[in-house]
């Protein structure tokens, strides 16, 4: 197998990757385990510390960069300015609590298992970091990004990256730098903070905006646009001393405010899963199992203290906070467990001769325990919480003012009666007088011209993909009683049908037709009421001109009779 492996050189090392990783991501599905785990063993498997299948570790890491910065994009493009102001000040003050909680505490703790003193601080130090990108993965799959407690999670695991950032300089600078050379890195760091500041507001304000624009014109050109545009800043995020996630996460964030970032973001779902296998293979690869040598009982120690003492601080800040418990429970849940950065953090230790090999096996350790039993926990923190709820209320205040509050906020005043896809000649026209009649209406097309017409009448429309599942999980149909479909051809009523079956859409369906053959079809596939435009005038023309001829009529007979 090596050495077939070997005569057909990367790619075909990459295509057996892909193969075990499909039969590995089944066998999960089957068992109902999640599939990131699946790809974690693969990569263990493959790698270097047990078959050695695959030698391509370059290449697998580029792929994984990329993934990595799709998926921050990704969060970033989902950041709504309205969520931060309620959001920030939590997010900020649930970070930064969890930090010096680990810290001090997971401090001493190392300290009283007999470790160095400088062991002791990097291990702690590594051990506040959770894993962004394995938690928003969570989280998206299974749509709880923008739910309240997800929000909030992805706020404070957003305080602790730019805190990994902050610790591997603030490290990096104890190598032999005096008092004014810590100094000079903080100044630096704010100096190149300032002007990130600056140049997104300058990007968001003046550039964005008509780029995208043009962008736009083509699906195609948009989500390479998307790509280019978080690869780029990215690069640059790194070039000036952040780290790429960061700057994949401006990116996305400085497209936030377009009325684009629906449509990309649903263009952007399955390169972005695809990409991420990459990551969880590279993940597993990396892990150094020589380094473990008898450090098996303090990480389980450590583990324990990961995984209860780092989601009850965040419940107890939440709680303070006027959070309620359900709340902070499924948020607390999201920082169970340390993050890939930890491992790099403790490593570059090494290489600056701060700790020794232990240090690194002990966190890879805590590392493999804690993704492993986190992901279940996320997975399952409902039925979770349901179990452990009763005991939690200590954790909130007996009126729990600031979610009540965001509940206020987040309530829609607009929230539309029909959902109108399609805005052609037709669609328009049935928007504009559904609005005159009082009934709010939402509408969606792919036309970017179309689009933007409308909104310079004031009409509520949305640019995106019907046929995309994605997109239409980002629109309101929950509590949207009707949608109705403008599209002229039956394949893609059909495609569209589909994604809204997918997107667990309850409501009640119409659809405009051109002909019998299409209403027959969209009969057939269950839509409630079909609406032909031609049939529809004619008999409402018939009707018209019937009524004023018996009218004419009448009116003769009556003169006759006269």
């Amino acid at each position: 197998m090596i050495e077939a492996l070997n005569a057909g050189g990367h790619y075909a090392e990459f295509a057996l990757l892909l193969i075990i990783s499909a039969l590995a991501g089944a066998v999960a599905v089957r068992l109902r385990q999640p599939v990131l785990i699946a790809y974690i063993v693969v990569g263990i498997l493959v790698g270097p510390a047990v078959f050695g299948l695959v030698k391509a570790h370059e290449q697998v890491a580029l792929l994984a960069e990329i993934g990595v910065t799709v998926l921050l994009f990704v969060v970033g493009l989902k950041l709504d300015l309205h969520h931060i102001r309620h959001i920030g000040p939590v997010a900020l003050a649930t970070g930064l609590g969890q930090l010096a909680f680990t810290i001090v505490f997971g401090f001493i703790l190392i300290l009283l298992m007999g470790k160095e003193v400088m062991e002791a601080i990097y291990v702690a130090v590594a051990l506040t970091f959770s894993s962004t990108i394995i938690i928003v993965k969570l989280l998206s799959d299974k749509r709880e990004l923008d739910s309240l407690h997800g929000r909030i999670a992805v706020g404070f695991l957003i305080v602790q990256d730019i805190a990994v950032v902050l610790a591997m300089m603030a490290m990096s600078a104890l190598r032999g730098a005096d008092e004014a050379g810590a100094v000079e890195v903080a100044v630096s760091l704010l100096l190149r903070l300032a002007a990130a500041g600056v140049l997104m507001f300058v990007l968001m304000r003046y550039v964005l905006p008509r780029l995208v624009e043009a962008m736009a014109r083509s699906q195609e050109l948009l989500l390479i646009f998307a790509i280019a545009w978080g690869t780029g800043l990215a690069a640059l995020g790194e070039w000036a001393g952040f780290s790429k996630e960061a700057g994949a996460f401006m990116a996305g964030f400085s497209l936030a405010s377009t009325s684009y970032r629906e449509a990309m973001n649903a263009r952007l779902t399955g390169i972005r899963d695809f990409m991420l296998l990459f990551f969880f293979v590279d993940l597993g690869a990396k892990l150094d199992f020589s380094t473990l040598g008898g450090e098996v009982w303090p990480a389980v120690v450590l583990s324990v203290f990961v995984l209860i003492g780092n989601p009850l601080i965040v419940m107890a800040i939440m709680g303070y906070m006027g959070y309620r418990k359900r709340t902070g429970f499924l948020a607390g849940l999201t920082v169970a467990q340390i993050s890939e950065f930890s491992i790099v953090f403790v490593a570059m230790g090494i290489s600056l001769g701060h700790v020794g090999v232990e240090a690194l096996g002990l966190t890879t350790l805590v590392g493999l325990v804690t993704i492993t039993l986190s992901t279940y926990m996320i997975l399952y923190s409902h039925p979770l919480y349901e179990r452990l709820g009763p005991w939690m209320g200590v954790f909130e205040r007996r009126r729990p003012f600031r979610e009540l509050a965001v509940e206020r906020k987040r309530r829609p005043d607009g929230q539309p009666d029909i959902i109108i896809f399609g805005l052609g000649r037709y669609g328009t026209r049935l928007m504009q007088q559904l609005r005159a009649a009082g009934v709010e209406v939402l509408g969606v097309d792919f036309d970017p011209e179309a689009v933007r017409e409308l909104r310079r009448r004031k009409l509520p429309v949305r640019f995106g993909d019907g046929e995309d599942p994605s997109f239409l999980e980002s629109l309101p149909l929950e509590h949207t009683p009707w949608v109705i479909t403008t599209f002229p051809q039956w394949e893609s009523n059909r495609a569209f049908l589909e994604a809204l079956r997918q997107a667990g859409f309850s409501g009640k369906v119409a659809g405009v037709v051109r002909d019998e053959v299409h209403g027959d079809a969209m009969g057939a596939a269950g839509v409630a009421r079909v609406l032909n435009p031609f049939n529809d005038a004619a008999d409402f023309a018939a009707r018209n001109f019937a009524a004023e001829i018996a009218q004419t009529k009448a009116a003769r007979a009556a003169e006759e009779e006269a």
